[in-house]
């Protein structure tokens, strides 16, 4: 469980872009999306800051919005320069990862 938590570290905000690839969503959401793709359950108290540090990077943008009979909710989307940054840091990731099963290879 540790290791990949500290995977997790290097890769959230990452995941988090990607998430939000997908359309807006709210913190919760985007929590199940990332348990749904097999990160495994995401602590609010990881993703919330996370959201905070993307949102003041100006990787994402965010709203209030009033809830369905319930609390208010933040809800994310990408901004252009998230995009960009998506696509870019993914190909680097996809890149990084090919080295690393290079590396881990057996002869």
């Amino acid at each position: 469980m540790e290791r990949r938590q500290q995977w997790l570290r290097g890769v959230l905000d990452l995941c988090v872009l990607g998430a939000l690839t997908r359309g807006e969503s709210y913190g919760y959401e985007i929590g199940q999306r990332l348990e749904a793709g097999g990160l495994g359950p995401i602590a609010g108290g990881t993703l919330y800051p996370a959201l905070l540090r993307l949102e003041r990077l100006g990787l994402v943008v965010a709203d209030w919005r009033a809830g369905d009979g319930g609390p208010s909710r933040k809800y994310y989307r990408l901004s252009a320069e998230g995009k960009a940054t998506l696509a870019s840091a993914g190909a680097d990731w996809a890149v990084f990862v090919g080295n690393v099963n290079a590396i881990m290879e057996v002869p």
